[in-house]
């Protein structure tokens, strides 16, 4: 009887650790930037809802790689001066609060992208871990 009770209590407990370890889960998307262009690039900047990052320079079949965190809603836009000045802005997929996953996002000659998004729409946390 006592080993029945004992397990019990072990599947009790890992139950409730699983339900905190979800129920904190932050949701992310992982961005992956190559320089497919055939030439490095400068002032690299890729602007998504409620936030931007970016990297002075990246060489040409180089990798970028930046985790976010999507508050809101909106475009996911890459911006990037290409050599002899010429400023070039790609407007990317819409993205929204709480989505998670990963995009990648190639570079391409010409000021053009392609961009592979995976995204799910995580769930919304409880009120009491905002």
């Amino acid at each position: 009887m006592r080993q029945k009770f004992s397990a019990g209590l072990g599947l009790i407990a890992l139950a409730m650790v699983s339900l905190l370890i979800t129920a904190c889960h932050s949701h992310h998307v992982e961005l992956t930037i190559q320089n497919q262009t055939g030439t490095a690039i400068q002032l690299l900047e890729v602007d998504y809802p409620s936030a931007s990052f970016g990297a002075d320079k990246l060489a040409a079949g180089a990798t970028f790689r930046y985790r976010i965190q999507v508050e809101g809603n909106g475009p996911l836009t890459v911006m990037y001066t290409a050599p002899a000045g010429k400023q070039v802005k790609i407007p990317g997929p819409d993205l929204s609060n709480m989505q998670q996953g990963r995009v990648e996002i190639v570079l391409l000659p010409n000021g053009k992208a392609e961009f592979h998004p995976q995204l799910s729409t995580g769930e919304p946390l409880p009120s009491k871990w905002h």
